[in-house]
């Protein structure tokens, strides 16, 4: 077999397995979105069984044998080549599929759907005794998995590894490290202003209906293709790429609360632009898939934030803000815009402030790391939240609801997953950075609606890359730098110092 054939049988093989992935990718919205109460049963015994399909394909024989016809040819061209990068990413791939076993491959996406469907009934009552055994099975089904991938120096590296590529915990501890002393020291001085957003105009009757219509508004000016995508309720918002042509975006509303609908919608909705920017021709490939979620979270927090909490940005949509919403036709741009960039130390992750967020991160990242360490059990676990918060944040959660169970992520196994926001934070300066200094002034375009500039930008050096580049070789490549997380600190204390006239 010629390697241009073994090229053509793992492209082939890889797309129609991607297309069985989009049927679980279905299948998981449809379970957080419209399933039935006494469906999730059925959905988690569907979701083990694709499972095992894709873990089957994932692990085919023939992929290796393939991978090695194709490898070291003079055919595959430069490493940076579509073909080689494909090839690449395909034996990074495999060889991680085969370090797991069929049998905890299954039991993981069984325990998964089984956990977040206990999460989602357990988590309103508070009921804690009876989501720890689900949590519990997860947790010991994860080190398992640790163990059969491998690691460098611990076993959270082998679950970080499958969610920013190259990573590790003790790269990670100094950066955090860091970013918390500055963010400390800033709180500090916010907290000592004598000048106070009134937060209270956010907490005033924002129907749902406007809520809905006022957020498609925004994703459509904001170049979101709306006939590429949806937007739904859930209980804890998320996004969800099927496939090119079908980016499903969600969100949550609370009519007591501007906050919670509009900036959950704008976070997501940056997810979806980079789904949406994934080079259709390259699906079912590394080309045409993400390469990692550090990278995803820039570019849902460059939105959420560094756009969507940007001055200029309210410019342009406070008239149609003040349409949609009648309460909020008595007050001035200047003060909306000064509380939606409130600084308080709050309870919960999603709704945090950017000030505060990355303290959240670092309570999350330290407790899983902790965990899988052996350094704390899991009933020791709401002990050691509610003690870091108190330090960290000077708050407690009364309900443990708003504290340990309030995300979803632990029991859909993503574990390892959490200290990605926070290099969500540090990309998404870095490169927005880069973006000003190569287009000029930013929020002036912002304040007329012109949002394509930026767009356009993180589409030619971000999305259309797909998984050419691991993340801090992307950062390089685009900045001309490692990792600088000065460039997050700066952008914090300018905005917030002239914010808070401190």
């Amino acid at each position: 077999m010629t390697p241009q054939e073994a090229y053509r049988w793992l492209l082939e093989h890889s797309r129609e397995t991607a297309c069985l992935a989009s049927f679980a990718r279905l299948a998981g919205w449809d379970q957080a979105t419209y399933t039935p109460k006494k469906g999730h049963a059925h959905r988690a015994q569907m979701q083990a069984a694709l499972a095992k399909v894709l873990h089957q394909r994932a692990t085919d024989p023939r992929i290796g044998e393939m991978l090695a016809v194709v490898e070291g040819s003079d055919w595959l061209g430069a490493p940076e080549s579509v073909e080689a990068v494909n090839v690449r990413e395909w034996r990074w791939a495999y060889d991680l599929q085969t370090k797991v076993p069929e049998r905890l491959a299954v039991e993981l996406a069984q325990a998964t759907s089984e956990g977040e469907a206990i999460w989602q009934e357990a988590r309103p009552k508070n009921d804690w005794a009876g989501f720890k055994p689900a949590l519990k099975k997860i947790f010991g089904l994860t080190r398992e998995l640790a163990e059969a991938l491998g690691y460098r120096e611990e076993p959270y590296d082998a679950l970080l590894d499958q969610y920013e590529l190259g990573a590790t915990a003790r790269q990670l501890e100094p950066v955090f490290a860091q970013l918390r002393q500055a963010t400390v020291k800033l709180l500090e001085r916010l907290e000592g202003s004598a000048r106070k957003p009134n937060t209270a105009i956010l907490r005033r009757f924002f129907p749902q209906a406007a809520q809905e219509a006022f957020g498609l508004e925004a994703l459509a000016t904001l170049g979101f293709d709306l006939e590429a995508g949806r937007l739904d309720v859930v209980a804890h918002p998320f996004m969800q790429g099927i496939g090119p042509g079908d980016v499903r975006l969600t969100t949550r509303y609370d009519e007591g609360y501007f906050n919670t609908g509009f900036f959950s919608i704008v976070h997501e909705m940056g997810h979806g632009l980079y789904g949406q920017g994934l080079l259709p021709e390259h699906f079912g490939t590394p080309m045409g898939t993400e390469i990692s979620l550090g990278m995803h979270e820039s570019q849902s927090r460059t939105w959420e934030n560094l756009v969507g909490r940007s001055l200029g940005f309210w410019r342009f949509f406070w008239p149609k803000a003040q349409q949609y919403f009648e309460s909020l036709r008595d007050v001035r741009l200047e003060d909306f815009h000064f509380a939606v960039n409130a600084v308080e130390p709050s309870l919960i992750r999603v709704e945090a402030d950017e000030v505060t967020y990355n303290l959240h991160i670092m309570i999350r990242f330290e407790i899983e790391l902790a965990l899988l360490r052996g350094d704390l059990s899991l009933d020791e676990a709401p002990e050691a939240w509610d003690a870091k918060y108190q330090a960290y944040l000077g708050i407690k959660a009364p309900e443990i609801k708003d504290g340990l169970m309030q995300d979803v992520h632990w029991s859909a196994g993503l574990i390892g997953y959490f200290p990605t926001y926070t290099l969500g934070n540090l990309y998404a300066a870095q490169f927005f950075a880069q973006a000003e200094q190569e287009l000029g002034d930013l929020e002036a375009r912002f304040e007329r609606g012109d949002f394509a500039p930026l767009l356009n930008w993180t589409r030619e050096k971000i999305h259309h890359q797909g998984s050419r580049y691991w993340p801090r070789d992307l950062l390089r490549q685009v900045t001309g730098q490692d990792l600088n997380p000065q460039f997050l600190i700066d952008y914090l204390n300018r905005k917030y110092t002239a914010l808070y006239g401190v």
